[in-house]
């Protein structure tokens, strides 16, 4: 596309093909409606990782990956644009058509424009480097009300009950971890039971103290995620701990292989010098009392956490490291990505075929098991829900590394409809003709020295009766600006889509460095562009 400068006259955004325009009398279209291009539904071939945005590992056999936590809430059939989500570090015990109408579309800007004076004349049509298509001021009021919403970060869960913020992050308690807390109370208590058998049904308060006490080990070593991610100056959302271990969800990717490396490998580091701690703590008790026996247990599970998460398979932190490996070798992040995820799904698979296989012929030091009984059947139902998170949390890591792949194709300037100025007593009328002669499809209202005052919404244009247009001024049917509706058309990406949802509104003033008009930026544009780019292979 050619891109126009200027010095006064608001450059030109994108604009339609006149070909492309519809007739007259052609049905009309919602211009915020996105094209039917397939989204992708693979959370690459998958998912928002909720959360912008960060790395994708997980520790432990429950991270899902890149949460995604953050799903776009969008009140019409558009699909919103995702940002990035967080990413999930775990710890756990074990052929678009254009819009038809209203003002812009995607076009090519005229360098024509760089010579044309701020002000026009009222009566002066905007220079354009198409040939002006007739009747847009009818396609542009029966184009239907636009609905399109910028991308909106997903509401913001609790996560369950907080506990506290160390270095300025919440941790939350999910509610699934009472679940799990009894879970561990009742095995562990069982096997108290046959180590212990004088506590009686003590036993059960010294299960939920080791069920306590491992979770609290799983929370340092989401710290140790958390602070490794500060100190890289990448925002953490929260800390959650929940069924299958922790997550700590991460805002942002590192910004180098060794980054993303350090920071997936700090967890099962600090898992492993939790067990020597456990360890050499054993070495002042006796073996067979309540507090060797604490111990012995803490350190095994510890150790489990460590040996589970260093495994090379997103989502796990061996996934992620891994992944940095072959994003050093290769260059390429998304190269990394698939290879680690892949090998999380044959991860996936041996875990659903090969836990109940070992536990049942013994190799895991338990009595083989010649028959199916309920035991059998709680270790295929434990293998089962592994591999699910795991193979769910691999195509999450994919979907969201190809998500913030395309991200960069979302481009404000390459985005932006061409639009005309028109002064606040302008009728409508007046205006859409105006339009339609400058082939532009956004109209800005500005005072008499030319500065943009508000915004003419589609929506509104569509409310007004063709035969009650001449007697409508455009402010009657614009919105004021706000500082959160200028944007900078050099925005692009994930910082495009932070800018669109801090200030939630349907159009966009874009504007240059210099303060200059650049065009009306559409959310649905952007949520359009967004589904295309997302549907393009890689």
């Amino acid at each position: 596309m050619d891109e126009s400068g200027g010095s006064g006259q608001p450059r030109s955004g994108t604009d339609e093909s006149t070909e492309r325009r519809p007739d007259r009398m052609g049905p009309a279209t919602d211009p915020t409606r996105p094209d039917p291009a397939p989204s992708d539904t693979a959370h690459a071939d998958s998912e928002p990782e909720n959360s912008t945005q960060g790395s994708a590992g997980t520790d432990g056999a429950g991270d899902t990956g890149n949460s995604s936590a953050d799903r776009p809430d969008v009140e019409d059939t558009a699909a919103a644009p995702e940002a990035p989500q967080p990413s999930s570090t775990r710890s756990e015990p074990g052929t678009e058509e254009g819009p038809a109408s209203g003002p812009a579309t995607s076009g090519d800007h005229s360098p024509e424009g760089a010579h044309e004076p701020r002000r026009p004349h009222p009566d002066a049509p905007t220079p354009h480097d198409h040939q002006a298509t007739p009747h847009l001021d009818r396609t542009l009021a029966h184009s239907g009300t636009t609905k399109g919403r910028p991308p909106q970060r997903p509401k913001d869960p609790r996560g369950g009950l907080l506990m506290g913020r160390p270095f300025g992050v919440p941790v939350y308690v999910a509610p699934s971890w009472f679940l799990v807390a009894a879970l561990i109370t009742w095995v562990f208590g069982g096997q108290l039971d046959r180590v212990l058998p004088e506590l009686g049904a003590a036993r059960y308060l010294v299960s939920l103290f080791f069920a306590v006490v491992f979770y609290a080990s799983v929370l340092v070593h989401e710290l140790a995620h958390t602070i490794a991610a500060l100190r890289f100056k990448l925002p953490v959302r929260r800390i959650q701990l929940q069924f299958f271990g922790g997550v700590s969800e991460i805002e942002k990717e590192a910004e180098t292989p060794g980054r993303e490396f350090v920071l997936a490998f700090v967890g099962p580091l600090l898992s492993l010098v939790l067990a020597g701690a456990f360890y050499g703590a054993m070495q002042f008790v006796e073996p067979g009392t309540v507090p060797g026996v604490l111990l012995a247990g803490l350190m095994i599970s510890n150790l489990i956490v460590a040996a589970f998460n260093l495994l090379p398979g997103l989502p796990l932190d061996g996934g992620r490291m891994l992944r940095a490996v072959v994003w050093k070798i290769t260059g390429r992040p998304m190269s990394g990505t698939v290879a680690a995820a892949w090998i999380g799904r044959a991860l996936a698979v041996s875990v659903l075929v090969g836990l109940p296989w070992l536990t049942q012929s013994g190799a895991l030091g338990s009595d083989a098991v010649d028959n199916v009984g309920m035991d059998t059947v709680m270790d295929a139902l434990l293998a089962a829900i592994l591999a699910a998170i795991i193979w769910t949390g691999a195509g999450n890591s994919l979907r969201m590394a190809r998500l913030r792949e395309h991200l960069p194709e979302l481009r404000a300037r390459n985005l932006t409809r061409r639009a005309v100025p028109v002064e606040t007593d302008t009728p409508l009328s007046e205006a859409l003709r105006r339009a339609n002669a400058a082939g532009a499809r956004a109209l800005v209202v500005v005072d008499a020295d030319g500065n943009p005052l508000s915004l003419v919404r589609e929506a509104a244009i569509v409310g007004v009766p063709e035969h009650r247009r001449p007697w409508v001024p455009v402010s009657g049917v614009a919105q004021d600006l706000t500082d959160g509706m200028r944007v900078s058309a050099e925005l692009s990406g994930e910082e495009l889509l932070d800018a669109l949802r801090a200030a939630p509104a349907t159009e966009y003033l874009v504007v240059e460095e210099t303060g200059e008009i650049y065009g009306v930026l559409s959310a649905a544009d952007v949520e359009r562009a967004f589904v295309k780019a997302m549907a393009r292979p890689n």
